[in-house]
């Protein structure tokens, strides 16, 4: 029997779970309602309109054949019907039927046998004085994209300030900054940039990333209030006051749930509404998914939220499957991301080491940097990863890295987020089998040496330092500390001349022969320009009988990376 099927949101859960209903039950009426004028764009790809790589808007509501979806695409090519500017103003469960309004005014209301909701989030406002100016933006729509364009192309923006450092604030200060040249500020309450996703040590590489192409980032700073009269003129932190007369709000979203609490479906302590592994709500006949829905967190067990494009279309066709009748499940999700710095790139799945301490696990971290392919080949560059792994059961809990070329970090990535939920442990990241040839990786590729280091380390074989502690070693160091560096004498002993009351240059390959200047009775540090010398040389040293010394993790290149200039 024919469906009668209404779908809430055409964006990008709403429009696939359409399309891919259709394609099951062509007999049945598919109608979407949208309150904006458009309908199946990519929003993750705003930044980047911004910017100017995509330099038209409509690309980013093209398909992949360069056909326009909208209203006609639909009704033409995918018999839906598509009703935009209309808004649903009541979903009533007991009539099975939603209550709208058009733009115009007019009202009506229409009958479902299910029904889907895809109301996805929307950006968090600050409630702060100025909040409400003409010159402050979110960058959430195509509306907002145009608006913040248009703009930047009229010369009207010399001084942004973007509040938020997450993957939207990134990506919007290196779409006015490097095309624009726009004097660009990033403000951020916590500690950090990207808070919650990457460990402090990637935080700060990607941070040192934009602050070489002239963003200034204030972390662990509160914006008070945005001054001006008719339009933005400076912003004001618990710390200074800002000069901007663009101001981007990207501090976090909120899950679109208004609809399905006045319809009393369930709504997690989070916000976001509770679906099943069908993405049915509490309410049989009602789906949903995208960032309105709560899903599981498949490292944790425990509730998740992701509000991601890639993860709404997935999403969007189990809800269509399931909405002709299937079983289609999606189980949930670890969270896989990747945002473009520049040049590079910052990815991860899993957990960070301090969201996994924040979730009670007992966990710990291990770093290493390694060439992106073979040593030999010419072009090559390097990449830093970071396993986050239980102590005890030895479970891989995450990944992240940084690194200048984005396909080579997102390949190692993706192939960790692939497996994190069947719960591997280090020894399947050691032995994880991955395509090899010299211009794309090397013999002992990175991640399973990310495997290989992480089993050394819980084993005993392996006692790391980070970036991060060296530094507080290095700032407070008061003549009881020695820096014994590993590598060859045309890199370290200008270093040795530089600091002869705290380092010495012993290359590795000597290390046994020279034991006897090394001081027994100082905390020894070890340090190359990888990480791996200095490994070598803790195993030396400790057959020699010494057995305090720790190796930097990642070497030199890490901690130049991360901003500490010696």
């Amino acid at each position: 029997m024919a469906q009668n099927i209404i779908i809430i949101g055409g964006v990008a859960l709403g429009s696939k779970a359409a399309c891919r209903f259709k394609r099951l039950e062509p007999e049945s009426k598919v109608t979407i309602i949208d309150q904006d004028r458009y309908v199946s764009y990519g929003g993750c790809g705003i930044p980047f309109y911004v910017s100017g790589d995509v330099s038209d808007i409509n690309d980013l509501r093209k398909t992949s054949f360069h056909m326009l979806r909208d209203e006609a695409f639909f009704r033409n090519c995918k018999d839906i019907e598509v009703l935009t500017e209309t808004r649903v103003e009541k979903v009533d469960r007991e009539k099975k039927c939603v209550h709208i309004r058009r733009k115009d005014g007019s009202t009506d209301t229409m009958s479902y046998d299910q029904l889907v909701l895809g109301t996805g989030s929307s950006p968090r406002r600050l409630p702060i004085s100025g909040a409400d100016l003409p010159m402050v933006h979110t960058a959430s729509n195509l509306n907002d994209a145009q608006a913040i364009k248009e703009l930047v192309t009229k010369g009207q923006v010399e001084h942004a300030v973007i509040i938020g450092a997450g993957f939207i604030g990134l990506e919007m200060a290196e779409a006015l900054a490097d095309m624009w040249e726009v004097d660009t500020t990033i403000i951020e309450f916590c500690d950090q940039i990207m808070p919650g996703f990457v460990s402090p040590m990637f935080a700060r590489m990607a941070q040192r990333q934009m602050e070489d192409h002239d963003i200034k980032i204030f972390v662990n700073e509160q914006v008070q209030a945005i001054e001006g009269t008719d339009t933005v003129e400076a912003v004001v932190t618990n710390k200074r006051r800002i000069e901007a007369d663009l101001v981007i709000m990207a501090a976090g979203i909120t899950p679109n749930v208004e609809l399905a609490r006045e319809a009393g479906l369930e709504i997690s302590q989070n916000g976001a509404i509770v679906v099943d592994e069908q993405m049915r709500t509490s309410d049989p006949l009602i789906f949903s998914g995208g960032d309105c829905a709560q899903v599981t967190n498949l490292v944790t067990g425990g509730p998740g939220f992701f509000p991601l494009g890639s993860m709404a279309n997935r999403q969007g066709r189990v809800i269509g499957t399931n909405l002709a009748g299937g079983n289609a499940a999606f189980k949930g999700a670890v969270g896989s991301f990747v945002v473009k710095i520049f040049e590079a790139a910052l990815a991860g799945a899993g957990l960070s080491l301090p969201t996994a301490l924040k979730n009670g696990i007992d966990a710990v971290s291990v770093q290493v940097a390694q060439l992106d392919r073979a040593h030999f080949y010419p072009d090559k560059t390097m990449v830093h990863l970071e396993l986050v792994v239980e102590k005890n059961t030895r479970r891989v809990l995450g990944i992240q890295g940084f690194g200048e070329k984005g396909d080579a970090l997102v390949g190692r990535i993706n192939a960790v987020a692939a497996i994190l939920e069947d719960h591997p442990t280090i020894d399947r990241i050691s032995n994880l089998e991955l395509a090899y040839s010299p211009p794309f990786s090397s013999a002992m590729d990175v991640l399973n040496a990310l495997g290989n280091t992480a089993e050394n380390m819980l084993d005993g074989l392996y006692k790391p330092i980070d970036a991060d502690g060296f530094a507080k070693v290095w700032e407070s160091r008061d003549g009881s500390q020695l820096i014994l560096d590993c590598r060859a004498r045309q890199d370290g002993e200008a270093f040795a001349e530089k600091y002869p009351e705290c380092w010495i240059n012993i290359p590795q390959d000597e290390l046994r022969q020279r034991f006897e200047e090394v001081p027994k009775d100082k905390d020894i540090i070890l340090l190359c320009n990888t990480g791996v010398r200095s490994y070598e040389a803790q195993l030396n040293l400790r057959e020699l009988g010494m057995e305090a010394p720790r190796s930097v993790q990642g070497g030199i290149v890490t901690l130049n990376k991360c901003g500490l200039d010696l």
